[in-house]
């Protein structure tokens, strides 16, 4: 089975995360993973946001996200299901994601 790691959060920075969430499908994936609450597939999230784009567009999305500590991705089979980690994300940046979700 292929495993697939993220960062530690306590290497991840803010000006990394910034610069991954100013590209808006990214943002909007994100906001997508954290509406679905637990782990989905990323073609399932991307179908509820409307956006359009190839799998190979957002296997690539979902890399950079993953790579840039916000995501984790766990292989299922076939698919790669994929999870907001959103309680890391909050200890190591306290209000950023409640700032996406427009509720701060």
């Amino acid at each position: 089975m292929t495993e697939v790691t993220e960062p530690a959060i306590e290497t991840v920075t803010i000006d990394v995360v910034l610069s991954v969430l100013a590209d808006p499908v990214r943002l909007t994936l994100v906001r997508a993973f954290d509406a679905a609450g637990d782990w989905t597939c990323g073609s399932d999230v991307l179908k509820e946001t409307g956006v359009t784009i190839g799998k190979s567009t957002l296997s690539h999305h979902i890399k950079v996200l993953r790579e840039a500590g916000l995501i984790r991705t766990r292989v299922d089979g076939i698919r790669r299901l994929v999870t907001l980690r959103y309680d890391d994300v909050e200890q190591r940046f306290p209000g950023l994601l409640g700032l996406l979700r427009g509720n701060d």
